[in-house]
């Protein structure tokens, strides 16, 4: 906003609340992240061009470097923000109950979509959406800030038209659903994925995040 001081001239007054830069990093993070992510959605042609002019690895590159500072813009306004959270709402108990449940299929499905193609695999077709729609909807149960819902709610609509634009990709020929190639690879997933969700449950969860999942289901 514009004033003026004692001498006439105009100046900038800062008018923004507490909180609102690191929500706009939240943001800007979210921008970044599933903007490069989202590559193939909005913008094929560039991305194949790209590849074309530089050669996969140079891509995967730059994707990788985007994907980073995307991460660490998202994370830190994400943290900064909840320090002054704006609330919508308290969510009951038993969503904790609910989110914690919910967890454990998603970290099977993340494991299973870096692995070769088993029956999950060739069931869920994409994984690693699903994984990342659950691990949304999860958060979202359980958290009733605006900061969460902007996050997780960013995912999770992410995830949705990506998983549309697989499905017309698949139509047009480009992709093609996964086949079963190593049936093993659905008893790796499982071992994994349970061991994976324990860490973050008993110890990950907290010393990442400040926050233990089972902490609430106590109480």
């Amino acid at each position: 906003m514009l004033e003026q001081d004692h001498e006439g001239c105009t100046r900038w007054r800062d008018m923004r609340q507490p909180g609102e830069m690191d929500m706009i990093w939240l943001i800007l993070g979210l921008v970044v992240f599933l903007g490069v992510h989202s590559s193939r959605i909005v913008a094929p042609g560039f991305r194949d061009a790209q590849i074309a002019a530089g050669g996969l690895g140079r891509w995967k590159g730059i994707y990788a470097l985007v994907s980073l500072a995307g991460i660490a813009l998202l994370v830190w306004g994400y943290g900064q923000a909840r320090q002054d959270p704006v609330v919508f709402w308290v969510p009951p108990t038993w969503t904790a109950h609910v989110a914690a449940l919910l967890m454990l299929p998603a970290m099977i499905l993340l494991v299973a979509s870096q692995l070769p193609a088993g029956r999950i695999k060739a069931a869920v077709k994409h994984p690693m959406l699903l994984a990342v729609k659950i691990w949304a909807l999860a958060h979202l149960l359980v958290n009733g800030d605006l900061a969460s819902v902007l996050l997780f709610g960013g995912f999770l609509a992410w995830a949705v038209v990506d998983r549309i634009s697989e499905k017309k990709r698949l139509l047009a020929g480009i992709t093609r659903n996964p086949t079963v190639v190593a049936p093993a690879s659905d008893i790796i997933a499982l071992i994994v994925g349970v061991g994976l969700y324990l860490a973050f449950v008993i110890f990950l969860h907290r010393w990442l995040f400040g926050v233990a999942p089972f902490a609430s289901l106590a109480g």
